[in-house]
């Protein structure tokens, strides 16, 4: 059940001194429109259940995972069964530039089922039922064990994906690609264009969107602008800058388009973001 809802914003109701939450839930109950800043990972243990995700619909058998990323708008469905809702702040996760190659990982909603290998979604199930026996047992160092078990988690779906591409061509996508994110990461708030990227990876542009799809679940302009969105949010909350100094300073040429995006992704605007966090005197933001 949604404790705090501001509008659809919803400020996710952690234990004191944690940032990750975990709910055995068999509510039959639907949970309205809303989104949050934290990742959010649902697995269905009896019957299945089923979400709707920026419009689209993910239908779960058991035993299915689905990785809704922070800030995308959000239903779950009245259903009777079992399944396991796992929240986690992400401020433990953005604040790490080691882990910027899971970025694409949280990129869009991820349904991860049967069409994947048995092996890979039995190793989701199994890292995803080690933080449920972790929760369960809460001390002073099961956090910072659960954050092991999540980043291994992401860290297999990227290596899944990886692999998915050197099937298919021999490993020359993957390793250009980690190239092509490095270099989004250390210039993305510069002017980069999607022919600028396939120059450097020596594809065609159209040869290079569809490659970028594939590797990353989203198309490069989406990729851009959460990572963009993603650093703004920091500074909308950590500096004393406006909001078109921030607009700018993330790589947004154009306020109305930063206000665009940002709602986008978001759900609000940025003044209407900086308005929440004040309001609710905590940041949990990771896109």
């Amino acid at each position: 059940m949604i404790v705090h809802l501001n509008g659809d914003f919803e400020t996710v109701d952690y234990v004191q001194n944690r940032s990750v939450l975990l709910y055995d839930n068999i509510e039959n109950e639907e949970y309205p429109l809303h989104w949050h800043n934290a990742v959010e990972i649902i697995m269905p243990l009896t019957n299945g259940f089923e979400a709707v995700c920026g419009g689209k619909d993910y239908k779960l058998s058991e035993r299915d995972i689905l990785i809704i990323p922070a800030g995308t708008l959000h239903t779950l469905k009245a259903q009777s069964g079992r399944r396991l809702i796992f929240l986690c702040d992400n401020n433990s996760l953005i604040g790490n530039p080691a882990l910027s190659e899971l970025y694409s990982v949280l990129s869009e909603p991820m349904l991860i089922n049967s069409s994947y290998d048995k092996e890979f979604l039995r190793s989701m199930n199994n890292i995803l039922e080690e933080i449920y026996v972790l929760y369960s047992n809460f001390s002073d160092v099961t956090e910072v064990y659960i954050y092991i078990k999540l980043v291994t988690l992401l860290a297999r779906v990227k290596e899944y994906q990886l692999s998915e591409i050197k099937y298919d061509d021999g490993g020359k996508y993957a390793d250009k690609f980690r190239l092509i994110l490095k270099y989004i990461e250390q210039n993305y708030a510069n002017d980069i264009t999607l022919e600028e990227l396939a120059s450097i990876a020596g594809y065609s542009t159209y040869h290079f969107s569809r490659i970028f799809k594939k590797y990353s679940s989203t198309t490069f302009i989406n990729f851009l602008n959460r990572r963009r969105i993603k650093e703004a949010e920091l500074l909308l909350l950590e500096s004393g800058s406006s909001i078109t100094d921030v607009a700018m300073q993330v790589g947004f040429a154009s306020l109305t388009t930063f206000n665009r995006v940002f709602k986008s992704i978001n759900g609000c605007t940025p003044s209407e973001y900086k308005k929440l966090y004040r309001t609710t005197g905590t940041s949990e933001s990771f896109k």
